[in-house]
C-alpha cells in the first residue's frame, strides 16, 4: 500500500470510528428513562415566587414557561406535546411525579406522565 492510500484509509478508520460514536450517543439519548420529582415550571425551578407551588407552576405554565421537573437539586425542563401528559402535568403540579420520556441534555422529551407513590 501506498503512503497516500495509508492516509486515505487511516481517514476512513477515523470516520467510521466517530460515525459509530455518534450512533452509539444518539441511541443512549433516545432510550426512555424514568425520573421521579416535582412538578413545576421551567421559570421557578424549585423556588416558587407567590402562592403555593400548584398555584406558581399554573401561573408561569399559562404565561409561557413549559412544566418541569424538581429531581433533588436538579431541574429537568419537560418537553411534553401531548395534550394528555400536558393535562397530566397540570393536574399533578406541585406534587410528585413519574416522568418517563428520553433526556437530551436538560430536557425530557415525555412519554408519560403518572403520580408518583
Amino acid at each position: 500500500m501506498t503512503c497516500r492510500n495509508q492516509k486515505v484509509g487511516s481517514v476512513l478508520v477515523g470516520l467510521a470510528m466517530a460515525l459509530g460514536l455518534f450512533l452509539s450517543t444518539a441511541s443512549a439519548a433516545d432510550k426512555a428513562q424514568s425520573y421521579t420529582g416535582e412538578v413545576s415550571d421551567a421559570m421557578c425551578g424549585a423556588h416558587h415566587m407567590g402562592g403555593t407551588p400548584a398555584q406558581c407552576t399554573r401561573a408561569c405554565v399559562s404565561k409561557g414557561s413549559k412544566y418541569s421537573l424538581v429531581v433533588g437539586d436538579k431541574v429537568y425542563t419537560l418537553d411534553a406535546a401531548d395534550k394528555k401528559n400536558l393535562d397530566t402535568l397540570n393536574q399533578l403540579a406541585g406534587e410528585k411525579a413519574k416522568v418517563t420520556g428520553s433526556l437530551d441534555g436538560d430536557t425530557i422529551k415525555v412519554a408519560s406522565v403518572t403520580a408518583a407513590k
